[in-house]
């Protein structure tokens, strides 16, 4: 998974809160949802592959993708959260 120290020093590139890991739960919905086609990143792209794990961001918004431990870190790679989980 990720490194703790790094985790620590991540931070949301558009407005610098902080991110924390999210639960597997939530991941394993956003998969499935994925594997259906119904998933699209905060750019309008479908996001085609599943995530091996992910950043929250603070206001649980959007998730920034991990992929191979390697989080992306990309505005508009993150994944909208709204019809994931209610805020």
């Amino acid at each position: 998974m990720i490194d703790r120290n790094l985790l620590d020093i991540l931070a949301c590139p558009e407005n610098k809160t902080p991110v924390k890991l999210a639960n597997q739960s939530l991941i394993d919905t956003i998969n499935s949802a994925i594997a259906k086609g119904e998933v699209k990143n905060r750019g309008g792209q479908k996001v085609e592959l599943p995530i091996n794990g992910g950043l929250v961001r603070e206001d649980r918004i959007f998730l920034y993708p991990i992929q191979d431990a390697i989080p992306i870190m990309l505005i508009d790679e993150a994944i909208p959260l709204n019809k994931f989980i209610s805020q």
